[in-house]
């Protein structure tokens, strides 16, 4: 299997940043089969060719993790940038920085993503072929969400989830339109409601409910496949080791 080069030095756990990795490879520190490679996206196969920064040889870790996570309000899925460090932002990675070694850290990736104030069951590992069995929308499997929105859910809303919401997004000069696949939604309250979807589009579930003319106060994921954050002791904020065999039996093989 192929790999960019910026991606196998992040991997790595030597650099601290993705800027040190830029930095390292513009310099021309790092060498691919003994010849100084500048080029970031460089795609090579690991097993064929070797990789040495300051003369070292570098490895990627043989051994993948696996963690659950309750993600808590106001955390991003994925790794600071120079500007968001400067906004204040938080990453989810944070929480394992200080509990794993740097190089299973570097390597840690999310299993989708969650939207900066969504809370709930997240999946983070060093699995990257995991990453595609989940996420992509051809293997229809499906997340649970609590979602509270600020007027009621009416029956119109209601039956336009089930066959399919009509999305358009205008961002600047970027147009997208799309609908959204049918999904399961049960009425918890007036306004609240249960949302099963097995695709995972940016900010989807909070666009269904705009393109309606309501609002979404909050969202919880509840669980992923037959994976239900209620069956783990885990506080908002913490996270679990898990197997590859739980993940599979609760996740994969529930479609």
């Amino acid at each position: 299997m192929k790999i960019r080069l910026h991606q196998f030095l992040s991997k790595c756990g030597i650099f601290e940043s993705k800027n040190d990795v830029k930095k390292a490879i513009w310099s021309g520190e790092i060498e691919v089969n003994g010849s100084i490679m500048k080029d970031m996206k460089f795609e090579f196969n690991t097993n064929k060719k070797s990789v040495t920064y300051r003369g070292k040889i570098l490895k990627l870790p043989t051994k993948n993790y696996y963690f659950i996570v309750n993600k808590p309000t106001g955390y991003i899925c994925s790794r600071l940038s120079s500007q968001e460090k400067i906004l204040g932002k938080k990453s989810i990675f944070e929480i394992f920085k200080n509990n794993l070694s740097k190089s299973v850290y570097q390597s840690l990736v999310t299993v989708g993503r969650l939207d900066e104030d969504t809370t709930g069951l997240l999946l983070v590992t060093t699995d990257g072929k995991l990453v595609d069995r989940i996420t992509n929308p051809n293997n229809h499997v499906p997340k649970k969400y609590l979602v509270d929105t600020e007027l009621d859910i009416i029956e119109e809303e209601v039956s336009a989830i089930r066959k399919g919401v009509d999305i358009k997004i205008i961002e600047e000069n970027f147009t997208e339109k799309y609908t959204s696949r049918p999904a399961k939604i049960i009425l918890q309250d007036k306004n609240q409601a249960i949302l099963i979807i097995d695709e995972g589009k940016k900010r989807q579930i909070r666009r269904m409910f705009d393109s309606m003319g309501n609002y979404v106060v909050s969202i919880h994921r509840l669980a992923i496949g037959n994976m239900n954050l209620d069956d783990f002791n885990i506080n908002q904020g913490e996270f679990e080791e898990i197997t590859l065999e739980k993940i599979n039996k609760t996740i994969i093989m529930q479609k």
